[in-house]
């Protein structure tokens, strides 16, 4: 299975940070071992800790190039770390002693690697120093403090350096790098993604304006026919564009035009545009939306301005005759999921009911069928109401909007 490359850039981070945990920690103890033996006059088991603990853990980083396993290489080192550690404090001083702050060390290194190893480490040296201090408290003894007392001064500078040098020379430096490292990356995928933003609104943009201009075609077009039927089938078609067209100019005018559509704004919009183009600036039509605050994907607007685009045509062209009055209904609601209800029509003389999307002979009619089943809707007409009415239930849609028919 392929790593994600965001994924692939961290496991690459916390690689090179324990490896670099291992060697330092290997160089600091086997130095560590040889100033307490040589030069502190600390025998025993206090520098045989130090020395096998870097024997042990040497073995482990060797062996991490064979099985290139980093969770168990980690929490090997980090247990020979923590055994070591509560060996060491105990023989040099026990909850006085400077080195039990490494025992710090070993749950900050478990943080860095993943919040639950950083917990679980945190939870086990809690429980850890508790034992050490009621031991210390307590009267029976299985150690002593092998750190002369001339030599302690000493013994706790290496201590504190040994820790500091791992806390802020090893993590704290590489994870300033990897924070400025990911601060780059934010920033470039970032700025990637505004270029992306911005040729997806010019996109917007010029689809708008290509479509306005077959629009502005479509009416040229229809002017010059003086046969009156072919001229209002250009129109329809017209029309049919500017609904298009009225989605991809409210994607490109919202700033956050990635997003859904308002469906409200739009229908309203689509509405108005209609009654104007088709009965004039003055007519006696009246719209009612009754819509609620939805917001649809581009596929699904498109098809359903559409449908709407062909109702509101048909009421206006068929049901409302001439400079009658007249009311339109657009209702909208959802029905749950990602199911909806679109109720439409107008009151207005009505058709047959025996003329349906096979018999007519009406493009549009059948548009508003196929439309529907492309949306994976049902369509019905209410029968009841004076006028023509659909019930329409549909799906939104979010794959591509490629062909209505």
């Amino acid at each position: 299975m392929k790593i994600p490359t965001k994924d692939l850039y961290r496991l690459q981070d916390k690689t090179q940070l324990v490896l670099l945990v291992n060697y330092s920690s290997i160089l600091f103890s086997v130095l560590f071992s040889l100033i307490c033996f040589f030069f502190l006059d600390i025998k025993g088991i206090v520098p045989y800790t130090f020395f096998g603990y870097t024997i042990l853990n040497l073995i482990n980083t060797l062996a991490y190039n064979r099985h290139n396993k980093l969770i168990l290489t980690y929490n090997i080192t980090s247990l020979l770390a923590m055994v070591g550690a509560i060996i060491i404090t105990l023989f040099s001083g026990g909850i006085q002693s400077p080195f039990i702050f490494v025992l710090a060390v070993v749950v900050f290194a478990g943080y860095v690697t993943t919040k639950i190893y950083g917990q679980v480490y945190l939870v086990i040296n809690l429980v850890v120093v508790a034992l050490i201090f009621l031991y210390d408290l307590g009267d029976f003894k299985i150690s002593e403090n092998l750190v002369p007392q001339e030599s302690r001064g000493w013994f706790a500078f290496l201590s504190v350096i040994f820790a500091v040098y791992l806390l802020g020379g090893v993590f704290g430096k590489n994870l300033l790098k990897a924070h400025h490292k990911l601060y780059k990356s934010r920033r470039e995928v970032q700025q990637r993604i505004n270029e992306k933003e911005t040729l997806l609104k010019e996109v917007h943009h010029r689809v708008k304006n290509n479509l306005q201009t077959v629009s502005s075609l479509l009416s040229l077009q229809s002017r010059s026919i003086a046969d009156e039927k072919i001229s209002n089938i250009i129109k329809s078609s017209q029309n049919r564009v500017v609904s298009m067209a009225m989605v991809h100019e409210m994607l490109y005018k919202r700033d956050d035009y990635l997003s859904k559509i308002e469906l409200k704004p739009y229908v309203k919009e689509l509405s108005e545009y209609l009654v104007r183009s088709i009965k004039g600036n003055t007519n006696n039509v009246t719209v009612n939306l009754e819509i609620d605050e939805n917001k649809l994907s581009i596929d699904t607007v498109i098809p359903l301005g559409l449908i709407i685009n062909e109702t509101i045509t048909n009421a206006l062209k068929y049901g409302i005759k001439e400079d009658s009055s007249g009311e339109i209904l657009i209702a909208l609601k959802k029905l749950g999921g990602n199911r909806y209800e679109l109720y439409l029509g107008d009151n207005g003389v009505g058709y047959s009911e025996e003329i349906g999307p096979k018999t007519s002979k009406s493009l549009g009619l059948k548009l508003i069928y196929n439309l529907t089943r492309q949306l994976r809707g049902s369509i019905s007409r209410d029968a009841e109401k004076k006028g023509t009415y659909y019930r329409i239930e549909f799906e939104e849609i979010v794959e591509d909007f490629n062909t209505i028919l």
